[in-house]
């Protein structure tokens, strides 16, 4: 699930900025909060690492998507 989920986003890397409608913003952000999530479930056992680089995904994510 992991990989597919990755297989997709590097597929429509470019289709989901801020800049291109309020439907593909908004897909845009449910894929950074998803993957930012998929990050938090794999790293569950060590704690301050998934809350720093899920949170690191999330803030990442978003910014690119606000100025693509």
């Amino acid at each position: 699930m992991r990989i597919a989920w990755l297989a997709w986003l590097a597929r429509h890397f470019t289709e989901y900025g801020y800049s291109q409608g309020l439907l593909r913003a908004a897909i845009g952000t449910s894929a950074v909060l998803v993957t930012a999530a998929l990050v938090w479930f794999v790293l569950h056992r060590h704690r301050p690492l998934a809350v720093v680089l899920s949170g690191l995904v999330s803030a990442v994510g978003i910014g690119w998507l606000a100025f693509h």
